[in-house]
């Protein structure tokens, strides 16, 4: 399953880097996104938003203020369900996708990926 990973980092200390090596690890298929280009576990870290085809799921590790300029492209790619990570919890955000019934789910992607329950 495609997983959009926003807020993707090259820092194996980051949450966001975890993730993406879990979710590689559990046969996944992470598609890392961040303002700065780079590269985790062997994946480019894109930089510009594209259309990534089925986006299953998209987990967020940006704060609720960074998420604002992304609502529109994030309901356009019509993922099953968002995952707010801890820390990324967003009322505002998880009503509008909810009205445009996409699943939110306040949960960490690395407990869910961990206990079999993603």
């Amino acid at each position: 399953m495609n997983v959009l990973v926003i807020g993707a980092s090259n820092n194996p200390d980051r949450y966001a880097y975890k993730a993406i090596e879990m979710l590689l690890k559990y046969s996944h298929q992470p598609i890392p996104f961040s303002k700065k280009k780079a590269e985790v576990c062997g994946l480019v870290i894109e930089n510009e938003w594209k259309s990534w085809g089925d986006v299953h799921t998209v987990t967020l590790y940006i704060n609720p203020e960074l998420q604002k300029v992304y609502y529109q492209n994030i309901i356009a790619l019509k993922p099953k369900r968002v995952i707010f990570n801890p820390g990324t919890e967003n009322p505002e955000f998880e009503a509008l996708l909810s009205e445009n019934e996409i699943e939110t789910l306040e949960a960490c992607t690395l407990v869910m990926l961990s206990i079999g329950q993603f």
